[in-house]
């Protein structure tokens, strides 16, 4: 097919596609919110307000393999809209949850909203990957990821107005502050489910001739193996310093900022992945992906380490610059470990979005050490993340 007609046909789903990315962004965005928010409402230690996040990524470990099977099975219009319906099941479970005063009922509504979102996830992505030419998929998601980007940017500052409330007016107002945000979520998780059900989309088929030795397991990828691990850092170091930011930030000794204030300011940091996301696009369309990928990750080390070194407001500063470093990782990584999967595609899609868990782990991990050393030391896990995903743009992406 000419490339002036594949871009005519492929232009339109991905900009249909780009919705999707925004609503995941959004509501993976609001669980910064929830942390600070039921770690007051319930009283809750760091380890005990970071189960929000260790309920939400934990979907991803559970259910990525039987999604990776049902996209396979269905095709990815179908596993898009079964996702949608799905995490709009979820939202709709904010609401007797907050009615009940029950922590562990948030737990539950954040599970199944995550399973809805980790089906969007294995159907979405390699989905984009495949929408043109292999050499330019790390772009195409890239750019589709800017756009989830822009709904992690827009949810910390709706959260901030909305969720965020003067804890003055009960712990019942407090928890029923949930309520009218995660219903209108899932009234537009459903009217996208609907219009994706109704559209045409490409139908794109994982199936290609294998080699004479052919590989017969989505396991015997080594530079797939190694980016799954990198995936499970990289959204355990994002989403902890996303998680811990707003409490450090109200620190007398670092920002002194009210709930309301920090919580708004969080949206530099997804703000920051969102223009980098953008501007990487358009720069790995001339330099390496893998080379853009570790230069990100080394600068993220500094900052971090800055950051630690200093205290101050020059420690809150660099942990929110760290999300210009962040924007093209997850991306990146994922098309990286993709590449030359062939009829395994929508396979090592299931394993990538399986080591999502990592935003449950990691995170429970610092949380610990905040409760034991202090917060800020705890950003030396996010740091050690940050290494191993330099090593991967340096040398551990390349297959054998």
């Amino acid at each position: 097919m000419p490339q002036h007609d594949q871009a005519q046909q492929y232009g339109k789903p991905l900009a249909v596609l780009t919705s999707l990315f925004f609503m995941w962004g959004l509501i993976t965005s609001l669980n910064d919110i929830l942390v600070p928010h039921l770690k007051g409402v319930f009283a809750l230690s760091y380890v005990q307000a970071a189960l929000v996040q260790f309920s939400f990524f934990t979907a991803y470990f559970i259910v990525s393999l039987p999604a990776g099977r049902l996209v396979q099975t269905c095709g990815y219009q179908r596993g898009i809209v079964a996702g949608l319906c799905t995490a709009g099941i979820g939202c709709l479970l904010f609401y007797p949850a907050a009615a009940s005063l029950s922590y562990p009922a948030f737990l539950g509504a954040l599970f199944v909203l995550a399973a809805g979102i980790t089906v969007l996830q294995v159907a979405a992505n390699p989905y984009v990957t495949r929408l043109g030419p292999a050499k330019t998929a790390s772009s195409r998601l890239n750019l589709t990821q800017a756009f989830n980007a822009l709904g992690t940017t827009v949810a910390p500052l709706l959260g901030a107005v909305l969720i965020l409330v003067d804890g003055r007016d009960g712990v019942a107002a407090e928890a029923s502050a949930v309520q009218l945000p995660y219903l209108v979520l899932a009234g537009l998780l459903f009217a996208i489910a609907v219009v994706f059900a109704l559209l045409r989309l490409p139908a794109i088929k994982d199936e290609h001739p294998q080699p004479a030795a052919a590989t017969h397991s989505v396991w015997q990828y080594r530079h797939l193996l190694l980016g799954a691990v990198a995936i499970f850092v990289y959204v355990g170091a994002e989403v902890g310093i996303g998680s811990f930011l707003v409490s450090l930030m109200e620190q007398p000794d670092i920002g002194g900022l009210s709930p309301a204030a920090a919580g708004r300011l969080l949206a530099v940091y997804w703000g920051c992945a969102m223009v980098g996301r953008f501007l990487g696009s358009v720069v790995m369309r001339h330099v390496a992906a893998s080379k853009v990928l570790a230069c990100n990750a080394l600068l993220s080390v500094l900052l971090i380490a800055t950051a630690v070194l200093c205290g101050g407001q020059l420690a809150m500063w660099s942990l929110l610059a760290v999300g210009l470093c962040n924007s093209i990782m997850f991306p990146t990584i994922f098309s990286l470990a993709l590449n030359g999967l062939g009829r395994f595609t929508s396979a090592g899609s299931g394993v990538l979005c399986m080591a999502i868990v990592g935003g449950a782990l990691m995170p429970l991990l610092q949380a610990a050490l905040a409760d034991s050393l202090g917060l800020l030391l705890s950003f030396m896990v996010p740091l050690l993340c940050y290494l191993f995903i330099f090593y991967y743009g340096i040398a551990g992406h390349k297959p054998r």
